[in-house]
């Protein structure tokens, strides 16, 4: 298939090397920074576009991975976004994480002038798209969903239709509200332990072989226990960003996150002391070393 892929950050540059050297499809990508795209085509080969409209331009799928509301409005619509150059018949998947809104609302922009959507945010993190083993939430409709799906499935561990436009981001909005509270009782937990003077990894080998077991224990417990947050995983300036999505959804839906919004304001703690770009782990940077 003809495909464009819009946005390669940490998760989007990867993403779209495998659709090209494992999907074996012709890909054409655009970047906010062009040397950037340069960089993805010196790497992979496929081409480069000036514009998301250039990128999308007879292109049966146009995915996209960008970093917020704004800046997936920027991208898609618009005399220069992707839509512009869309032919009808073709696809539009968005794997941004972003809000239930915007995604109604371009499944709207896209289905008036005849073209598909998905709203397809992904977990896994950093390692997960390089890996291709990416969980995919997708909020559309059936048969569009099916049609993607197979190209989807390139860098996809799980891919799954949840429902109506919309659904993937309000799932990947639980998976998140899941993941925050998770970190939180771990940093207690692990903060717990060297307060009572035991030996954490010893602990830890015996706790996450039962009902404490997670991801997060698993992949995060040393760099929690050596208290080294640089250099990997998810930024606490994006799990706001995504924390920020939830709390407003809730706001709108009734539901109550009392927990959500107290880490959230952890979180804002651990920005305060320079954590913007460590890893959601640091939560523990707040319960002290002794």
């Amino acid at each position: 298939m003809r495909v464009a892929f819009i946005g390669l950050g940490v998760m989007g540059y990867p993403m779209a090397g495998h659709l090209l050297r494992k999907g074996g499809h012709d890909v054409t990508v655009y970047n906010r920074s062009a040397a950037k795209a340069a960089q993805w085509v010196a790497e992979y080969g496929g081409r480069s576009a000036p514009t998301p409209r250039a990128a999308a331009e007879g292109c049966d799928l146009v995915l996209m991975c960008v970093g917020n509301d704004d800046d997936v409005r920027t991208v898609s619509l618009g005399p220069e976004g992707a839509v512009a150059g869309m032919s009808a018949g073709a696809i539009l998947v968005d794997h941004t994480t972003a809000s239930a809104v915007v995604a109604r609302e371009l499944h709207a922009a896209c289905k008036a002038v005849g073209i598909g959507f998905v709203d397809a945010p992904v977990s896994g993190g950093q390692a997960g798209a390089v890996n291709g083993q990416l969980g995919i939430m997708c909020g559309g409709e059936d048969e569009v969903f099916e049609r993607a799906r197979p190209v989807l499935a390139v860098y996809a561990k799980s891919c799954v239709l949840i429902g109506a436009p919309g659904a993937g981001q309000l799932t990947k909005m639980m998976n998140q509200i899941c993941i925050a509270g998770v970190l939180q009782g771990l940093s207690e937990a692990i903060a717990f332990g060297r307060h009572a003077s035991l030996d954490v990894e010893k602990v830890i080998s015996v706790i996450s072989k039962g009902a404490a077991q997670s991801w997060q224990m698993e992949n995060r417990w040393k760099a929690m226990n050596e208290m080294k947050f640089d250099g990997f995983g998810f930024a606490v300036e994006w799990m706001r960003k995504d924390l920020a999505i939830c709390l407003d959804e809730a706001g709108r839906n009734g539901a109550r996150l009392p927990v959500t919004a107290l880490i959230d304001q952890f979180y804002a703690q651990v920005e305060g002391r320079g954590g913007a770009r460590w890893d959601t782990c640091s939560l523990m940077h707040l319960l002290g070393t002794d």
